[in-house]
């Protein structure tokens, strides 16, 4: 298994061997693609997932610091805590893989806490919009979820492949 990301196209795909089995539409960081703490950026290059978070919770769960604390996301929910940044359902936390680039020191995407994580239903996909993780459409990081074992490869390019 190995998943590619590409900025340009806002889309996720999942191969198994040469052979393409999903796609889906997502949305990446705001102020596009960079690897420095800090930046809100999407960082680019090698990754793996190194931790499946939410194994079994309900779809529209609250997850705040990798943990569910319970709450359904709903658009009341919503209300009461405008601007919050949501991560919902399932996460799959990245690791870079790139000394210098998305590993280690200022530019470490895991300690930066980049996932691949589900949104609410008005979270726009197809367009930048998140502070750095790839956001999904909860459906689809389920079935994500549920195909891709811990340490998938993932790369993340900020333009169309030819």
């Amino acid at each position: 298994m190995r998943i590619e990301i590409d900025i340009a196209a806002q889309a996720l795909a999942l191969f198994d061997g040469g052979r393409l089995l999903r796609r889906y539409s997502v949305s990446t960081a705001k102020n596009g693609p960079g690897e420095k703490n800090g930046s809100f950026c999407t960082p680019r290059g090698r990754h793996i997932v190194r931790a499946k978070i939410g194994a079994g919770q309900p779809v529209n769960a609250v997850f705040v610091r990798r943990r569910p604390t319970g709450e359904l996301w709903s658009p009341e929910l919503d209300e009461k805590y405008p601007g919050r940044d949501w991560m919902l359902t399932r996460i799959l936390w990245l690791s870079g893989c790139e000394p210098g680039r998305n590993r280690l020191g200022e530019v470490d995407t895991m300690r930066r806490y980049i996932y691949i994580h589900g949104s609410p239903d008005r979270a726009e996909m197809g367009k930048p919009g998140s502070i750095g993780c790839i956001r999904m459409r909860n459906a689809d990081i389920v079935e994500l979820f549920e195909l891709v074992p811990p340490y998938t490869e993932v790369e993340i390019n900020e333009r169309t492949a030819a």
